[in-house]
């Protein structure tokens, strides 16, 4: 009998972490210099999220980084099918108090009315990048279409650009880093899809682990998403969002 009740008690425990894990308010931090950003320029603060899904934007988030961001940059799966739009245009009316939204689509995003939610961009002055570029300050973002669905155009994203400017690739998915080489100029790369694989046993999970890596000729950051998918449970794979520092210089900090 005592060992019924340890492992109802262990079972509960791993199941309120769990669902501490996948509602936690993390807000990571990094710094990338490359010589490819005008070294006049005053660094550029990106507040970077991926995979909102059914989760509402915290105010905690909201309060952590208001005054440290400059741009907010959303790189898919802002919500998916049987999310109210209301609730979409609370977390964008969150999200804009930060700065301007910079947006890319995933693959959940489809599961939704796609005019319906570019409506609701246009209204909430959301800029979609849609397998093309937009300028903001010294940065060029190139944003492509989701990769999953086989909707992303990097070809044609990419034409016009200058390869000695300073690049940002956003993409949800983050395999899509394999097509880059060298000579395209993109100095980093911004991801999302995985989920960090969410539940990790024993650092074993379905999906590649979140953070920073580099692969081909890009640095990505792959984040593990703000939301879940299916259940709101996490393990080893921490929700979490970022500050992102760029400024002029080598190197990652």
């Amino acid at each position: 009998m005592w060992i019924i009740s340890i492992l109802l008690i262990v079972g509960v425990s791993l199941i309120v972490y769990m669902v501490k894990e996948a509602f936690a308010d993390r807000v990571r931090e990094l710094t990338f210099r490359f010589p490819s950003y005008p070294v006049d320029a005053p660094p550029m603060k990106i507040f970077f999220l991926s995979d909102i899904h059914k989760r509402r934007i915290s105010e905690n988030i909201i309060h952590a980084v208001e005054d440290k961001a400059d741009v907010v940059v959303i790189v898919g799966d802002l919500t998916e099918g049987g999310v109210p739009l209301s609730r979409v245009e609370e977390n964008l009316d969150a999200l804009s108090s930060i700065g301007p939204i910079f947006f890319v689509w995933g693959n959940n995003d489809y599961e939704v009315d796609p005019d319906r939610l570019k409506a609701l961009f246009q209204k909430k002055g959301v800029r979609e990048i849609v397998n093309d570029t937009a300028e903001y300050g010294a940065v060029t973002f190139i944003g492509v279409d989701d990769g999953t669905l086989e909707k992303a155009d990097l070809p044609h994203a990419m034409r016009g650009t200058d390869p000695d400017a300073c690049q940002i690739l956003l993409s949800h998915d983050p395999s899509l880093s394999a097509e880059l080489t060298a000579s395209d100029g993109v100095d980093l790369m911004l991801s999302g899809h995985t989920h960090g694989g969410q539940i990790r046993l024993f650092g074993w999970g379905l999906y590649p682990k979140s953070g920073v890596d580099r692969l081909q000729a890009v640095t990505r950051v792959t984040s593990a998403g703000y939301g879940t998918s299916l259940l709101p449970l996490r393990l080893g794979a921490k929700a979490e969002t970022h500050i992102i520092t760029i400024g002029h210089g080598s190197g990652k900090e």
